[in-house]
């Protein structure tokens, strides 16, 4: 029997989110499903209506939902789910689909700005915000 290659184990970033001012709750459309907006209402105790009108938006264009954002300091805008004090995710525990699976590559596009950004300003603590 011949033996094959063992399936590859996808190697995950060697960056952290702590260090991140939330770029990625900084894009522009954050789709949402059905069982994401589920989510979110339980979470916040509200009901499935309640939840998608206070927290989505619909994109007749794309015919989707989009998580509804508010002004940024920081950004142009952040979805409106982020705390913007502390620069986190106030639903965490309940964040749609698209958030949980994100970064889907091993790199994190802030990441690699932020390295960018060190290296040209010769301070490895430099945090960028834009």
């Amino acid at each position: 029997m011949k033996k094959s290659k063992p399936f590859p184990i996808p190697v995950r970033a060697k960056y952290s989110c702590l260090k991140c001012p939330g770029y990625c709750c900084s894009y522009p459309e954050i789709e949402v499903t059905p069982r994401d907006i589920e989510r979110l209402a339980k979470h916040v105790g509200l009901d499935y209506r309640q939840a998608e009108e206070r927290f989505t938006k619909y994109d007749p264009g794309e015919k989707v939902r989009l998580l509804r954002h508010r002004k940024d300091n920081v950004f142009e805008s952040t979805c409106m789910l982020f705390d913007q004090e502390k620069r986190r995710c106030t639903v965490y525990e309940a964040r749609p689909a698209v958030c949980r699976e994100y970064p889907d590559s091993p790199r994190c596009g802030y990441y690699d700005f932020l390295q960018f950004e060190r290296a040209h300003q010769d301070d490895p603590e430099f945090i960028a915000l834009t």
